[in-house]
């Protein structure tokens, strides 16, 4: 298989360094393909502005959809993102790998979604109808492909449990594994997690990348995160809305779009 993973970390020599190493090293050891966009060491440009459509004519407004549309179709998107795209289709598994930083991912490997994911690549291609909803969430350019995500924090597993203070961690990563991945057609597998890395020794090191290593194994195996097709039926066209009596009783919130949640 080809395997893209996309690392964010400011720091090579840091606990998220090794563990990227550990994969790769991992992947090419099982005769995958790898390639690996360091986004800090490629001083990638987070922000989407005027100069990533050089066609936009000066002075007038910027519509950031529709300059990228019309980039996208004409061949005129920046090189380096035409490079990342180029690697999407070329990956069969896509591996986004962060550390969790208020909540979220770092801002970089935000700004790579955001400039990477152009108007009519990632998003805004498929026909409407009275039962179809456009190619999303399910269906999309990358259906067929498998992600996941390598998530690093330094707070305990309790801390993101059902009752913890920060949340549950499947609900903080639901707007990245459903609506970055699955969006456009990914099947999600479930996330990779570590917490309170900073407290880790060698001798836990040791243990969590045996874990990553058997994770590396089994990409083609584990099951996906049974999130719902919208235009399996569940939804209502064109609102968009879970049809009812799908869900468990019991279930709200994210929950109601995974298809475990059914009676």
């Amino acid at each position: 298989m080809k395997v893209l993973l996309v690392f964010a970390h400011p720091e090579p020599r840091s606990f998220n360094g090794a563990l990227r190493d550990v994969a790769v090293e991992e992947l090419i050891a099982q005769g995958h393909e790898v390639q690996v966009s360091d986004l800090y060491a490629m001083r990638w440009k987070p922000e989407i502005d005027r100069s990533d459509f050089p066609n936009v004519a000066p002075g007038s407004q910027l519509q950031v959809s529709a300059a990228s549309g019309t980039s996208f179709a004409n061949n005129t998107l920046t090189d380096d993102v035409k490079a990342e795209q180029e690697k999407l289709l070329w990956a069969d598994i896509l591996i986004l790998q962060f550390p969790l930083w208020w909540w979220s991912m770092p801002a970089i490997l935000k700004g790579w979604v955001d400039r990477v994911y152009s108007y009519g690549f990632a998003y805004g291609v498929g026909e409407h109808s009275d039962k179809h909803w456009g190619n999303r969430f399910g269906e999309g350019i990358f259906l067929g492909k498998r992600a996941m995500l390598i998530v690093t924090m330094g707070g305990w597993e309790e801390h993101y449990s059902a009752r913890g203070v920060n949340g549950p961690i499947d609900d903080l990563l639901f707007p990245i594994n459903h609506g970055i991945l699955y969006y456009p057609g990914f099947a999600v597998l479930p996330p990779f997690l570590l917490y309170r890395v900073h407290k880790l020794d060698a001798k836990g090191f040791d243990l969590v990348a045996d874990r990553l290593r058997d994770r590396m194994r089994t990409l083609a195996t584990t099951s996906p995160i049974p999130y719902r097709r919208q235009n399996g039926g569940d939804y209502l066209i064109p609102s968009l809305e879970l049809r009812p009596g799908l869900e468990n009783p019991s279930a709200t919130g994210f929950a109601l779009h995974l298809r475990d949640s059914e009676k």
